[in-house]
């Protein structure tokens, strides 16, 4: 399966769980490519103060796995443009991943999910799974492995 990975990561913590999920996936026999979303303003992004710099094309894929970070308890505002501005998704199976510092899932975390799961049904895809990560928690690297795990068999 041709698999996107499609991240936006502001200090590295998402796209470090993206490779990692690349490799798995790569490793399981996919193609499984890893595209960065940039801009070019001020980080961390407010809205209207960046533009989007790179911003890679979903219709390639079979299947894409977008992954962003929480921002002030909410999608990151990077994650949000993207996404409204992405076309149909029409047949594709779509994965979820956040990446939050307070280890409290319900603080930005779930609600991040949620608007990224109604962009992408939205746009026709169906959301097979989503995995949220708090970098702050004391058991981090074993939230790491179990949501690489879990979305790599997704697919």
């Amino acid at each position: 399966m041709n698999i996107g990975l499609i991240v936006y990561s502001q200090t590295g913590h998402t796209n470090s769980v993206a490779v990692k999920l690349q490799k798995k996936l790569t490793a399981a026999g996919h193609s499984a490519i890893l595209e960065q979303i940039t801009i070019t303003g001020n980080t961390p992004a407010q809205p209207g103060k960046f533009q989007l710099s790179k911003i890679p094309t979903a219709d390639s894929y079979d299947a894409i796995i977008f992954g962003a970070p929480v921002q002030a308890f909410s999608l990151n505002p990077v994650m949000k443009a993207y996404m409204g501005q992405l076309s149909s998704l029409k047949g594709k199976k779509v994965a979820l991943l956040v990446t939050k510092q307070i280890p409290i899932l319900w603080l930005g975390g779930t609600g991040a999910i949620a608007r990224m799961k109604r962009e992408c049904e939205s746009r026709g895809a169906t959301v097979i799974g989503t995995e949220i990560i708090a970098w702050a928690s004391l058991k981090r690297e074993q939230s790491i492995n179990r949501s690489v795990e879990n979305l790599s068999k997704l697919f």
